[in-house]
């Protein structure tokens, strides 16, 4: 989870997530703080015998649950982590709608109290920090499972079924494999840095409510577990015209569809 959520999102867009504004289609589309952890510890923690998944599982009750100040407190630090730790390009969005952004919360005597997102960004202001600890993780990364030449002669003995782009959408009954052509490659040192290339899976319609889990496999075997984060270059993918992209589903898969998948490049 450190590599998605932290390592790999080297943007405000893809850490945080696109804009929503006023009259916008819903779900532009999360980045990974909001999806893992944030979100679904709150759907997890949430009861769904209650009417609206009180009390973690819904805005206005997830502040009753006292696990929601500890499960807040290390979205804080992950946020803390991702600027302060591993720097870069990672920093906070710039937008005047998202800063000033207004919230309405009750203060110590119940009265109401306006609070905007500039006023809540420097931890130091707000008088609160992180303890600092080492952190093991942060110059690791994942070794390919294969070499480009055992890939090779892997794939030579083994053929995978795949499904034209032009079969979707499809539902997430089966494993599904398909080769994503790459708009660029073999980008220089400075188009990595302007620009992320994203793998996008576009459109997951599924049921609400639902448990739905299915993984992502890059160049990989549907029945290898893998690494699904792994970068391009762990991948010795970067000269690739294509990847082949896998997915695998876990649980409610039936009830899943997925409209597309493509790769997309990503810059603030």
């Amino acid at each position: 989870m450190r590599i998605q959520t932290l390592q790999k999102q080297r943007n405000c867009t893809l850490f945080f997530g696109k804009p929503y504004r006023a009259g916008d289609d819903p779900s532009p589309g999360m980045g990974t703080i909001e999806t893992t952890p944030h979100t679904q510890i709150h759907y997890w923690t949430g009861d769904p015998n209650q009417t609206n998944g009180e009390n973690m599982g819904n805005f206005y009750s997830a502040g009753r649950d006292p696990i929601f100040y500890c499960h807040h407190s290390n979205v804080y630090r992950m946020w803390d982590l991702w600027k302060k730790i591993l720097g870069g390009k990672r920093k906070d969005f710039e937008d005047p709608d998202w800063l000033n952004s207004e919230f309405l919360f009750s203060d110590e005597n119940k009265e109401l109290v306006r609070v905007k997102v500039k006023d809540t960004l420097d931890t130091e202001k707000l008088r609160y920090g992180f303890q600092d600890v080492p952190i093991p993780w942060l110059k690791t990364r994942p070794a390919p499972k294969f070499t480009r030449q055992e890939k090779s002669r892997r794939a030579a003995k083994k053929s995978v079924v795949l499904t034209p782009i032009s079969g979707f959408p499809v539902v997430l009954d089966k494993v599904i494999s398909v080769e994503v052509s790459r708009p660029k490659k073999s980008r220089s040192a400075r188009e990595q840095e302007d620009e992320d290339e994203v793998l996008v899976i576009e459109r997951i319609e599924y049921e609400e409510n639902q448990l739905i889990k299915f993984d992502v496999l890059v160049n990989d075997e549907p029945d290898s577990p893998g690494d699904q984060t792994r970068l391009l270059e762990d991948l010795e993918a970067e000269r690739d015209d294509t990847l082949v992209v896998t997915l695998v589903p876990r649980s409610g898969g039936d009830s899943v569809t997925v409209a597309n998948v493509k790769i997309d490049f990503v810059a603030d």
